[in-house]
């Protein structure tokens, strides 16, 4: 059966406690996969029974990892669709971040997933078939005034995706990656607290080189959830190395 349909799949997904890494793991249940949900805000694993399992990880250390991927190996748990949808959002003008600031966008919204694809590539190698799909960022496409940490982070991330689906084609193992814009998670809502609010991210401020949203909304997780669920299906099955922006137009095909 062609289009969402995973039944007999498992799809591992990072960050998905809340936000869209929880919209997507929601999601692939519908459709049918089971599903290891990856976040450290798990307190405890959940039962193994049901489709949903619940696993605290935190992708930041390499070593808890590879310790996950050997522990889920015996459990003949080892995903056929990898989702790396985890990320954090440090704000500030380049003279103001922080040295830590700087590296927790690059531990877990790079680090993290490349400890992923570096302990699974094998078994997606192995198995000759899969997809990855990696969570980034319209940031990470066009500059944007106090997101110099995250947009380095995000446009490492896509770079990172690309160069593993060049290395994973052979296999026939697909990787692309969804980069979001504005959408409505405790993320965005937090960002936008001090100013504006999600209204003032629908219109942009032109003052500050950010454009407004065309379509006139905030995506939603479910938006995004659904361009995730595309390229991770058989309906994309020629579909790699790809980057779709989903943001309502924001970046004007920048």
């Amino acid at each position: 059966m062609r289009g969402f349909d995973f039944s007999g799949q498992c799809v591992w997904v990072t960050g998905a406690a809340q936000g869209i890494g929880q919209e997507v793991a929601s999601r692939f249940v519908d459709a049918g996969a089971r599903v290891v949900a990856l976040d450290m805000k798990f307190s405890s694993p959940s039962a193994r029974d049901g489709a949903r399992r619940e696993l605290p990880l935190d992708i930041r250390d390499a070593d808890a990892v590879a310790a996950l991927c050997r522990r889920l190996t015996e459990e003949d748990a080892l995903p056929d669709v990898l989702v790396n949808a985890a990320g954090v959002l440090r704000l500030g003008q380049l003279d103001a971040l922080s040295p830590e600031d700087w590296r927790q966008c690059f531990a877990v919204n790079v680090s993290g997933p490349f400890h992923l694809l570096r302990a699974l590539l094998p078994h997606f190698k192995a198995r000759r078939a899969g997809a990855i799909v990696n969570v980034a960022s319209n940031a990470g496409h066009v500059p944007r005034l106090e997101m110099a940490a995250y947009g380095a982070s995000k446009a490492a991330m896509a770079s990172l995706s690309h160069n593993a689906a060049l290395e994973l084609a052979p296999y026939g193992v697909r990787c692309n990656v969804v980069s979001p814009g504005s959408t409505d998670t405790p993320m965005l809502r937090a960002m936008c607290a001090g100013g504006g609010g999600t209204a003032g991210a629908i219109a942009g401020k032109p003052e500050a080189f950010r454009l407004g949203i065309p379509l006139g909304k905030l995506a939603t997780p479910a938006d995004v959830a659904d361009a995730v669920l595309f390229l991770a299906s058989d309906l994309a099955g020629h579909i790699t190395m790809q980057d779709i922006v989903v943001d309502g137009g924001a970046t004007l095909a920048a």
